[in-house]
């Protein structure tokens, strides 16, 4: 999918009697932020030959000829932070005029869930802490923002849709909340505009956001790689297949915030108590539909199940748990709405809805779950024992794992849903998981090509959960340093900043390795110009979507302002260094570690020492300077120290500045183990 802006009246512009086309990517538009004090790229398309010139109010002037392949690039020197300044741009005949433009600080912000979670959030599961307040205040008309709307593809694409706006609170509810309070830090600190170019997909690994030639140069993910000239083949011909269904309901045009509000499917009929349900097939959850009788279908599928209650508990309240729905679910309890969570980054989120008294009127119960998958697995699937029935006043409860009908109602793909002629059993081409969002490179194609000439100061990264899951996490310890150099050779403009946000402590339900990343993601320190926000202390075991994202976004800020900015602030919290055993002590020592304190969680510090035999028990830790002195007085030979060290492990060492220490460890042992 392509968005051009056009120049004149239609796209296509008359030349010497010949139809050409000219074509101006997206990220240049009204209100747009320019890197100053660089010399800026201006690019696009025009017939070869062509004459391009560019004006600005500032006073810089650049011009160019269109090259045989119809491309043109013109650099144009810009000053120091300012504006408003205006542009004017002709291409031939074609004259446009940029408005509102400001010179000042660019940076990419770019990730999953966390990076695309809107300062409005997702509620009501997913909230950002002060939302409402934040919101109404967000009146910077020098803070600009753009996004760049999803899409993936197997070939790097040359333009996305999206356009500068001014930050507004009409603007930023939908935004991104980490990239928001970034990029407000930076502007209450220096003062100067800032453009915030954001580029995000919830649920996608890093493998998505990197170059196939990247990974291939690496050595990653070979077999994936070469799969994807099969995918694409299957991909195709799943299009053909999509294209010959019935549209039933286009959400191309429904801004993102609001993308999955109100969606109705004339289906509520499922729902009730009284509906015929006995010639549905049966699914056993939790499950993925993939892997059972449903096959390969994205969008929206009923899941019925009728419980038989203890005459005691009728006209009780009760509590209905479901574990994770992947993705977005409306569940009905008796015919009655009993909750939702219709937002896709709730994938992971336990469901828990209250039954009051008022609808649990019979001894049968009758539960209906419309589940929306918007793409990969879908289904009721975390553990059975999160499957269960509750009486809020006995504290009984009733297993719902097992058998459950079910009903194909509509398909879905690319924001828009088809109809489903057999209700029963998915006829689409068993594409599978073949190519999605989360396929190699085609993100980096769609999301990160399109706009990696323009001159940017750096980028900002929050991404990682979704590696967590696999058992080789391990591997994103090579892969997160070979994304950044990726996209530093393709900007060319040297080893821009590149500051990241280690992923915060989460109970994953199946499993999950969040420790390898966070540890992956420390050693990446090691890299030039790279700086890391710590969330050891901001994270919600009970949601991977934590609420406080201003904290985030101004811990990332603070890296930018003391290495590139030239401000005198503590930047980091204690990072390890090295570790000497001393007789039965292990001495840990730390940078950015003045002023340490540890301030236990449930009365744990959640340091771990081992011995030869390699078996991590508690430990007693006393602070001298920027050193940690461990033990354990059952230990007479320590090896090794682990801190944090587990999806769920709080942080409990500060500095004076009040920001935590990343998690780390000193053994190089098997995390499977």
């Amino acid at each position: 999918m392509k968005f051009f802006l056009i120049l004149t009246a239609s796209l296509i512009i008359n030349l010497n009697a010949q139809e050409h086309t000219i074509e101006i990517p997206s990220v240049f538009s009204d209100n747009m932020v320019l890197q100053q004090k660089s010399d800026v790229k201006f690019w696009g398309k025009a017939e070869a030959g062509t004459r391009v010139k560019l004006k600005t109010s500032w006073g810089s002037e650049a011009s160019a000829l269109s090259q045989n392949n119809n491309t043109w690039l013109i650099k144009v020197k810009v000053p120091k932070a300012g504006g408003p300044y205006t542009i004017k741009l002709t291409v031939g005949d074609s004259i446009t005029t940029f408005k509102n433009v400001m010179t000042g600080e660019v940076w990419v912000c770019s990730g999953q869930s966390n990076m695309e979670m809107p300062l409005q959030g997702w509620p009501p599961r997913d909230t950002i802490l002060n939302s409402a307040a934040e919101i109404s205040n967000a009146d910077y008309k020098n803070i600009r923002l753009i996004t760049v709307k999803k899409d993936y593809s197997i070939d790097k694409k040359s333009d996305f849709i999206g356009r500068w706006e001014e930050c507004s609170p009409a603007s930023v509810a939908g935004f991104s909340a980490a990239a928001y309070y970034f990029g407000k830090k930076l502007y209450d600190e220096l003062k100067v505009p800032i453009g915030l170019v954001f580029t995000s997909w919830g649920g996608t690994p890093i493998e998505a956001w990197t170059s196939n030639e990247a990974m291939n140069n690496a050595g990653l993910l070979k077999e994936r790689l070469a799969k994807l000239t099969d995918d694409q083949k299957q991909y195709e011909i799943f299009i053909r297949y999509i294209q010959s269904r019935k549209l039933i309901m286009d959400l191309r045009q429904k801004p993102e915030n609001k993308m999955w509000e109100d969606l109705d499917f004339n289906d509520k009929e499922l729902s009730a108590v009284n509906y015929d349900d006995k010639a549905l097939p049966e699914i056993i959850l939790p499950g993925e539909w993939e892997k059972q009788g449903v096959g390969n279908f994205d969008g929206i599928v009923w899941l019925r199940k009728k419980i038989e209650l203890p005459a005691s508990w009728v006209n009780n309240d009760l509590v209905i748990e479901l574990g994770p729905v992947d993705d977005m679910d409306r569940t009905y309890v008796n015919g009655t709405l009993a909750g939702a969570m219709e937002n896709p980054g709730a994938w992971d989120d336990n469901r828990v809805y209250k039954i009051p008294s008022s609808i649990n009127n019979s001894v049968i119960l009758s539960v209906a779950v419309r589940v929306f998958d918007t793409q990969g697995g879908g289904g009721i699937n975390g553990k059975k024992e999160q499957m269960k029935l509750i009486n809020s006043s006995t504290g009984e409860s009733i297993p719902l794992d097992g058998s459950w009908k079910y009903y194909l109602a509509a398909e879905y793909f690319d924001k828009r849903f088809y109809s489903v002629d057999n209700h029963v059993k998915s006829v689409s081409p068993a594409i599978g998981n073949s190519l999605t969002a989360t396929s190699p490179t085609v993100l980096y194609n769609a999301m990160i090509n399109p706009i990696i000439k323009y001159t940017i100061k750096g980028a900002i990264w929050y991404q990682g959960e979704s590696n967590a899951w696999n058992e080789d996490a391990g591997l994103y310890q090579k892969q997160l340093p070979v994304m950044i150099k990726d996209w530093r050779d393709a900007w060319g403009i040297g080893s821009f900043p590149f500051y990241y946000v280690q992923i915060a402590p989460f109970e994953y339900t199946k499993g999950g390795y969040s420790q390898v990343i966070r540890d992956a993601q420390l050693k990446t320190l090691a890299v030039t110009n790279t700086g890391m926000a710590v969330t050891m202390d901001i994270g919600d075991l009970k949601t991977i979507h934590p609420s406080n994202k201003k904290d985030v976004g101004s811990r990332l800020a603070l890296w930018a302002l003391a290495k590139d900015y030239g401000k005198k602030v503590d930047y980091s919290g204690p990072l390890y260094k090295s570790f000497d055993t001393e007789g039965t002590n292990i001495v840990v020592t730390f940078d950015h570690a003045g002023g340490m304190v540890i301030k236990p969680v449930n009365n744990k510090n959640n340091f771990e020492i081992a011995g030869e035999d390699k078996i991590f028990k508690p430990a007693d830790v006393i602070i001298k300077g920027d050193k940690l002195i461990i033990s354990n007085k059952e230990i007479k030979h320590p090896v090794a120290v682990r801190y944090a060290w587990s999806n769920t492990s709080l942080g409990t060492l500060f500095n004076k500045a009040g920001l935590p220490a990343s998690s780390f460890r000193t053994d190089n042992w098997d995390y499977m183990k």
